[in-house]
C-alpha cells in the first residue's frame, strides 16, 4: 500500500464531504506532477516526503484546506509554482498557507551561536496570520528529522538543536504529544548519540523482565476493570528513551529507576475515570504527591487527564494516565483536534484564534522590544519556562510563569482591571501584591475605578504583558507631561525674543518643522522639546534657517575644551575635558575601569561611553568623541558588568561561584540560569572596582572544572 493509499483510507473513514475528497485528489494529481523527477539527499522522491507530511497530518484530524495545503507545501520553493496559480487553482487560503510556509523556509539562524529566543521571534511571527501553518510546519519538521541521516553530521545536530529549543517547546504548548514525543526523541538521537544508544542497550538487557511486568500489570487492572463492568482500551508501554534520558540528567542512577513503565486507561465518562482510579488505588499503593488531577484542572493546552503513580506487585512503579476518548484525541492533537471534537457547538476557528493569540500576544508584547538580549530574556521566562495553573473564583483556568504575582493574573485577564487592582485575595486570604503564586490558587482581585497602576509593580512582575502595560500607561503619562511642558517652555521663548506666537506657529512654520526634523506631527515636536530632545531656541532659530542640529552643538562646546583641571571633574568619566555633562554607562558592554573606552554623541541623552570594541559603535564613525577614566575618584567605586558562565553540568553549582566572587571581592547583584540541552548556565549581574578585579575573578571561576566558557 502506497503512502497516498494510506492517507486515502483515513479520509475515506472521516467525514469528509464528496466534495472535498475530490478537492483533495486535485491537489494530489498537481503536487504529482510538479515533482515529477525531484530527488531528496537520502535518495527519495520528493512527493514521498510530502505524502508522508500529509500523513502526519491527517493524523491530526484537521480540516481539508490543511490537507490540500500540506500536499502543496513544497509546490513554490521546489516546483517553482507561483502563488497566483496556487490561488488560482486552490484558493485564497490555500495560498496564504503555502505562501506563509515558504517565508519560514527562508528564516535561518544567521549562525547557531545565536539566540533560539531570537530565532523564535522570526517563527512566531510568521506563524501569527493562520494556525494551520504551525501543524505543517511540525509535522515537516518530523518527517525531516526521520531522514536526518542522510544530512552531513554539522548540519545534522544543527537541525537537531533548532528542533530542541524552538520547535518542540511550540508543539509542547500547543499539546500535539504525538509529534513532540517522536521529535524528542529524534532529537536526542542526533545530539548524544552515545547517551540514546547507551539507553537503548540497557532497556534491551532488560526488556523481558520490563515487558513480564507490564504485562502482569495490564491483566490485573483487566480483571479490575471487567469485574466492575467498565468498558475500557487499555495501552502499556515503557517511557520514550528521551523521557528516560530526562530523569538521568537529575542525577538518578539506572538501578534507581523504577518509574519507566506506563499504562493508559481509555474509559467512556469523565466520572469513570475518577472511579477506576479510586479502584486502582484500592489494590495498589500510591505514591504520595504524584496523584495530578489535569481534568478539574485543564492545562493551557487543553490537556485532561488524571495522572496516578502506584507500585506494582513486583516493586516496579507504574505512571497511569486515565481519560476519556476525547481527552484522549485532544492529548495526542492538542489544539489540532478541534477539527474532529467541535466542543458545545463552539466554532472551530475561534477556538483555533485562542490558542494562536498565545503567539500573537508575546509578539505584540514585544513588538518595540530593540534590544534583542532583554526579548530573548521574555521568551525564555514567559514561553520557555515552567508554567503554573491557577483559578478565577469561576473557575476559568489561567496559566502563568511560575513566580507571577496577583498583578499579573490581573493584567492576563485585562489591562483595565489591571491598571485599577488594590488588592487581592488568594485562597480567601488577603495576600500582598507581590506574593508569588502557586499551582492550584484561586485569586480574586479587588479593583477600584479611581485606582492607578504603580510604577514600584515594575520591581517584582513577571510576565511581559503586565510589564509592557504599566510602561505604555506611564509613557502615555509622561508624554502627556512633557507635551504640555514643551508647550510651555516653547510659547515662553518665543515671547521672551519678542515675536508673535501667532506669526512663529503658523501652519507653514510648523511644516517646515516637522519635515526638518522628520516628526509626525505639532505634538511630537512639543514632546521633543518637553523631554529636552531640542531646546525651544534652536526650534526658533532652525525656523530662521539656522539648522545646526543640537548634537553639532554639543560637540562644538565639547572641543572648545581641554582637559587641564581634571582635578575639578565630579564625574567617573572625563569627557573632552567638560565637567558637569549628562553620562551613562552602555548598558550593551559594561565598561570598567581599565578598559580602553569611547564616546558617543547620543541625541537628547548627552554621552554614552562605550567599549572601544564594542559592537554596537564597530562601524560608526561620527559622533564619537574621547573620553577617559578619571581615576582620582573611580578607585574607591564599584562598576556593572555582567559576565556569561558556560558549563557542562546539570547541577547547581551557584554556592560555589558566590564563594569564588566573595575570595575576588566582587559583589554580586543578581545571577539568573538558563537550561540549555539539560546543563546549567549562568548570567552573573556582578559589580567589580576596575578591569584588573574582574580579570582575577574570571581567572578564579576557571579552575571550576564544570565551567567550559566565561563571556564577558
Amino acid at each position: 500500500m502506497t503512502t497516498y493509499d494510506k492517507i486515502l483510507v483515513k479520509i475515506n473513514n472521516s467525514d469528509f464531504t464528496n466534495e472535498e475528497k475530490d478537492f483533495l485528489n486535485e491537489a494530489y494529481k498537481f503536487a504529482l506532477t510538479v515533482h515529477y523527477g525531484q530527488k531528496r539527499l537520502n535518495g527519495d522522491d520528493v512527493i514521498e516526503h510530502v505524502l508522508e507530511v500529509t500523513d502526519i497530518v491527517c493524523d491530526l484530524n484537521v480540516d481539508a484546506i490543511t490537507l490540500v495545503s500540506s500536499l502543496l507545501h513544497e509546490t513554490t520553493e521546489l516546483g517553482d509554482v507561483s502563488n497566483e496559480i496556487i490561488e488560482k487553482k486552490f484558493g485564497h487560503e490555500v495560498k496564504v498557507i503555502v505562501d506563509n510556509l515558504y517565508k519560514l523556509r527562508k528564516v535561518k539562524l544567521t549562525d547557531y551561536n545565536e539566540s533560539s529566543s531570537i530565532y523564535l521571534r522570526k517563527i512566531l511571527v510568521g506563524l501569527s496570520e493562520d494556525f494551520r501553518v504551525l501543524i505543517i510546519k511540525l509535522a515537516d519538521r518530523l518527517d525531516n528529522m526521520r531522514t536526518a541521516y542522510a544530512l552531513p553530521e554539522k548540519i545534522r545536530k544543527q537541525k537537531a538543536k533548532e528542533t530542541m529549543d524552538v520547535l518542540i517547546p511550540i508543539a509542547h504548548r500547543l499539546g500535539i504529544n504525538s509529534i513532540k514525543s517522536e521529535l524528542e526523541d529524534l532529537c536526542l538521537k542526533y545530539l548524544k548519540p552515545d547517551i540514546y544508544q547507551e539507553i537503548l542497550d540497557k532497556l534491551d538487557g532488560t526488556r523481558e523482565e520490563l515487558a513480564s511486568s507490564l504485562e502482569d500489570m495490564k491483566k490485573n487492572i483487566c480483571d479490575i476493570l471487567i469485574n466492575h463492568n467498565i468498558k475500557f482500551e487499555i495501552k502499556a508501554r515503557v517511557k520514550s528513551v528521551h523521557s528516560i534520558y530526562t530523569k538521568l540528567t537529575t542525577g538518578r542512577k539506572w538501578s534507581d529507576l523504577y518509574d519507566i513503565l506506563a499504562m493508559r486507561l481509555i474509559v467512556p465518562t469523565e466520572s469513570d475515570c475518577y472511579l477506576v482510579v479510586s479502584l486502582i488505588h484500592a489494590k495498589y499503593r500510591s505514591i504520595p504527591k504524584r496523584f495530578k488531577d489535569f481534568i478539574a484542572m485543564p492545562k493551557a493546552n487543553m490537556y485532561q487527564s488524571l495522572h496516578t503513580s502506584v507500585f506494582g506487585s513486583d516493586g516496579h512503579i507504574f505512571e497511569i494516565q486515565l481519560r476519556t476518548p476525547e481527552m484522549d484525541v485532544i492529548a495526542e492533537n492538542g489544539v489540532a483536534s478541534h477539527w474532529s471534537y467541535k466542543e458545545h457547538g463552539k466554532n472551530v476557528q475561534n477556538i483555533m484564534e485562542q490558542k494562536l493569540e498565545l503567539f500573537r500576544t508575546i509578539i505584540e508584547n514585544n513588538i518595540e522590544e530593540k534590544s534583542d538580549e532583554i526579548f530573548a530574556k521574555n521568551i525564555e521566562e514567559e514561553f520557555l519556562s515552567k508554567q503554573i495553573y491557577v483559578f478565577t473564583p469561576k473557575g476559568d483556568v489561567m496559566e502563568l510563569p511560575i513566580g507571577s504575582t496577583p498583578i499579573d493574573f490581573a493584567y492576563r485577564i485585562h489591562s483595565n482591571i489591571g491598571d485599577k487592582t488594590i488588592g487581592a485575595i488568594v485562597n480567601n486570604s488577603i495576600v500582598p501584591l507581590n506574593y508569588e503564586l502557586n499551582d492550584g490558587d484561586i485569586i480574586k482581585i479587588n479593583t477600584n475605578q479611581q485606582a492607578k497602576p504603580n510604577k514600584d509593580w515594575l520591581g517584582f512582575i513577571k510576565t511581559t504583558q503586565a510589564k509592557n502595560k504599566i510602561k505604555s500607561y506611564f509613557s502615555k503619562k509622561d508624554r502627556e507631561n512633557y507635551t504640555e511642558r514643551g508647550k510651555e517652555l516653547l510659547e515662553k521663548e518665543i515671547r521672551k525674543q519678542k515675536l508673535s506666537i501667532n506669526e512663529v506657529l503658523k501652519e507653514e512654520n510648523i511644516n517646515k518643522l516637522l519635515k526638518d526634523l522628520k516628526l509626525s506631527n505639532y505634538d511630537d515636536l512639543l514632546l521633543s522639546i518637553g523631554s529636552l530632545r531640542y531646546t525651544a531656541t534652536y526650534i526658533i532659530n532652525l525656523i530662521h534657517e539656522d539648522k545646526k542640529a543640537v548634537e553639532d552643538i554639543l560637540l562644538g562646546r565639547l572641543h572648545k575644551y581641554s582637559d587641564n583641571n581634571k582635578n575639578n571633574y565630579k564625574n567617573n568619566i572625563i569627557v573632552s575635558g567638560m565637567d558637569n555633562i549628562l553620562v551613562s554607562i552602555a548598558a550593551c558592554c559594561n565598561p570598567v575601569p581599565g578598559d580602553e573606552i569611547i564616546g558617543y554623541v547620543t541625541k537628547g541623552q548627552g554621552v554614552t561611553v562605550h567599549k572601544k570594541d564594542c559592537l554596537n559603535i564597530k562601524n560608526i564613525s561620527s559622533r564619537l568623541i574621547d573620553v577617559k577614566w578619571n581615576m582620582d575618584i573611580t578607585d574607591n567605586k564599584k562598576f556593572n558588568t555582567k559576565l556569561l558562565i558556560k558549563t557542562d553540568s546539570n547541577k547547581n553549582n551557584i554556592l560555589e561561584i558566590i564563594t569564588k566572587a566573595s575570595l575576588k571581592n566582587v559583589s554580586i547583584n543578581g545571577i539568573k540560569e538558563y537550561e540549555t540541552n539539560y546543563l546549567i548556565d549562568y548570567e552573573l549581574q556582578i559589580k567589580v572596582k576596575d578591569k584588573k578585579e574582574l580579570n582575577n575573578f574570571i581567572e578564579e571561576l576557571r579552575k571550576l572544572n564544570y565551567i567550559t566558557e566565561i563571556i564577558r
